[in-house]
């Protein structure tokens, strides 16, 4: 046993995967746009990553653009059988490196195709649909014009499984009406926990939840009881950060990223602390100061 395999593992579409995967945005350049400083680094931290046990590798054709899905095929093609890419759709990227709606069925068949082509795939696995009704967050609105177009895709055997990002839990249920939902990608971490309902409702039903920016993403996490917590446990904040994600709820599967293999390498060490009651219970204390605030 490795130890990310003491994270455990959870369904996702028709497959397992380790609880603790890796996230590849951060992989394109600053702003996740343009190519990376180094890109060997990047190929690196991919490689370290699936040689450390991780077999599921979040993605999509609008980091970059085009860059991280390039990297990830020259890093890991061909891919072992046990690795499951997942891919999202539904943005694009200005010349300015503005992220801009794309939801059109033309505009997600593209996208479905770029995927598969920078990917070097001839079917994806899971694409998840990123609601852009306000790139900021989940708003209420109707999704059916796009989730019917990616069903449609689907049934065409270009994807296997759709998941939901950036959603409601209205369209969540609203989406199930017509397709199956694999997965939901929401926001989602120790300061922010609107979602806490909905990982509940997932859980009872057997649905993947998983929490972009775990560790605060464009402004990580910072927090006294977090700092104070991993000094008495002899971790990092951002170890702390993961196992108290890992510890939420089963049905938690975590994508953290990094271009670092020595972060990589520390981000999986959450893997292998468990947080006791007390820690926990100081933990829960940081959203409660963030609604306050």
């Amino acid at each position: 046993m490795t130890p990310i395999d003491k994270a455990g593992t959870y369904r996702l579409g028709t497959r397992h995967v380790k609880r603790l995967g890796y996230g590849a945005m951060q992989l394109a350049g600053p702003g996740v746009f343009g190519p990376p400083k180094d890109r060997g680094a990047a190929v690196a931290v991919l490689r370290a990553a699936v040689e450390a046990g991780i077999d599921h590798i979040d993605t999509s054709d609008f980091y970059g653009p085009h860059i991280t899905n390039q990297i990830i095929r020259e890093a890991l093609h061909p891919y072992g059988g046990s690795l499951v890419l997942v891919t999202k759709v539904g943005a694009k990227r200005g010349s300015d490196g503005s992220w801009i709606p794309a939801l059109s069925p033309a505009e997600l068949t593209q996208a479905v195709h770029d995927n598969l082509r920078h990917l070097g795939l001839d079917v994806l696995e899971v694409v998840n649909l990123r609601s852009m009704l306000d790139p900021h967050g989940a708003v209420e609105g109707s999704l059916e014009e796009p989730l019917t177009a990616l069903a449609g895709l689907q049934r065409q055997g270009l994807i296997r499984h759709i998941g939901l990002s950036s959603v409601t839990a209205r369209q969540v249920e609203d989406g199930r009406r017509i397709c199956a939902i694999a997965c939901v990608q929401n926001l989602y971490n120790l300061a922010n926990r609107k979602d806490d309902a909905l990982i509940e409702q997932l859980a009872r039903e057997g649905t993947a939840y998983v929490p972009f920016f775990p560790l605060g993403g464009f402004t990580p996490l910072q927090s006294g009881a977090l700092s104070d917590v991993a000094t008495q446990l002899g971790a990092t904040p951002m170890q702390v950060a993961l196992a108290w994600l890992l510890q939420r709820s089963p049905n938690l599967v975590l994508i953290p990223g990094t271009s670092s293999v020595a972060h990589l390498r520390q981000n999986l060490g959450a893997a292998e602390l468990r947080l006791p009651a007390e820690a926990v219970a100081r933990l829960d204390t940081i959203a409660a100061g963030a609604t306050a605030n």
